[in-house]
C-alpha cells in the first residue's frame, strides 16, 4: 500500500514537470520566427525521357553542340562527331568546353570502346576533369577484367580516391556518370580556404560519398592546391582511346 507521503511525492512531481513544459513553452518563439520566406526556390522541371533538367546548360545533346568545345589552343575540335555524340581521334589532344565553370552538378555519358583496340593498360582511357584540374577517370573497368590499380578505375578521382563500389558496365555499353562538383575555394591573399569536394553516381549507383579532394590531378608526385580562377572550362581527356560521349549537360551551383 503506497504511503499518503509516496503519492504526495508523485503529485508535486507531476505538478513541477508540467509546470515546466508550460514555462518552457512560454519562453519559444512563435513558430512563424523560424519560417524562411526570404528566398522563394525556383522551379525546376525534371527532364523527361532523359531529357536535362530546365535550367541545365546543354554541352552535349545534338551535333551542333561540337561547337562548344575546342582544344586548349582555342582550335576546332578534331574529334570525330555525330547524332549527338563526339567520340576520341587519338592523338588528337583533350578538348574542354568554352563555357567556364565552378562548382556544378554534372551529367555525362560515356562508351569505352572494343577492348581489342587498346593496349592492356590503357583500355578505354579517358576523363572528365572539373575546372581542367580534378579528374574523374574514365575507364573500362568491367568485373575487373582490365588491370590497373583501383584509384585509377572507371570512377575514382585519379590517383586520390577509389570508387565505394564497382558499377561499370560492359565495354562499348553506355554509362552514366551524375556528379556534385564542389570548387575549392582562395582566400583574398591566395590560400587555400577550402578545399573541393566530389559525389559521383556511376550508373546510378552511388561510389563516391562526399570526398575530399587533396588537389588537382597528378600522375606522378602528390597533389597539392595552387591558386587559380573560380571558373574554368570543363575538360574531357584523350588518351590514346576512342572513348565516347553523349548528353552532358550541367546545373551550376
Amino acid at each position: 500500500m503506497l504511503s499518503k507521503y509516496l503519492l504526495l511525492s508523485f503529485g508535486l512531481s507531476a505538478s513541477i514537470t508540467a509546470f515546466g513544459q508550460t514555462s518552457r513553452k512560454d519562453t519559444l518563439p512563435p513558430p512563424s520566427a523560424t519560417e524562411d520566406w526570404s528566398v522563394k526556390p525556383p522551379i525546376v522541371t525534371p527532364g523527361q525521357s532523359e531529357a536535362p533538367p530546365s535550367d541545365a546548360v546543354v554541352l552535349l545533346g545534338s551535333e551542333a553542340d561540337a561547337q562548344k568545345w575546342q582544344h586548349s589552343d582555342g582550335s576546332a575540335i578534331r574529334w570525330k562527331a555525330g547524332k549527338g555524340e563526339l567520340t576520341i581521334v587519338p592523338k588528337a589532344t583533350d578538348i574542354e568546353s568554352k563555357r567556364k565553370f565552378g562548382s556544378m552538378q554534372l551529367h555525362l555519358e560515356w562508351k569505352t570502346p572494343d577492348p581489342k583496340e587498346d593496349k592492356e593498360m590503357n583500355r578505354g582511357n579517358s576523363g572528365v576533369l572539373f575546372m581542367g584540374l580534378y579528374e574523374l577517370q574514365i575507364y573500362e573497368s568491367y568485373q575487373y577484367l582490365t588491370k590497373i590499380y583501383y584509384n585509377g578505375q572507371a570512377g575514382s578521382v585519379y590517383k586520390q580516391h577509389a570508387p565505394l563500389v564497382n558499377a561499370a558496365n560492359k565495354p562499348q555499353t553506355w554509362q552514366t556518370y551524375d556528379v556534385v562538383f564542389e570548387a575549392p575555394v582562395f582566400n583574398t591573399d591566395k590560400t587555400l580556404k577550402t578545399p573541393a569536394y566530389m559525389t559521383v553516381f556511376h550508373n546510378n549507383v552511388l561510389i563516391l560519398n562526399h570526398v575530399e579532394l587533396k588537389g588537382p590531378m597528378m600522375y606522378q608526385g602528390y597533389p597539392q592546391y595552387s591558386f587559380h580562377e573560380d571558373k574554368l572550362p570543363l575538360r574531357l581527356q584523350e588518351h590514346g582511346s576512342r572513348v565516347s560521349f553523349r548528353n552532358i549537360w550541367v546545373r551550376e551551383l
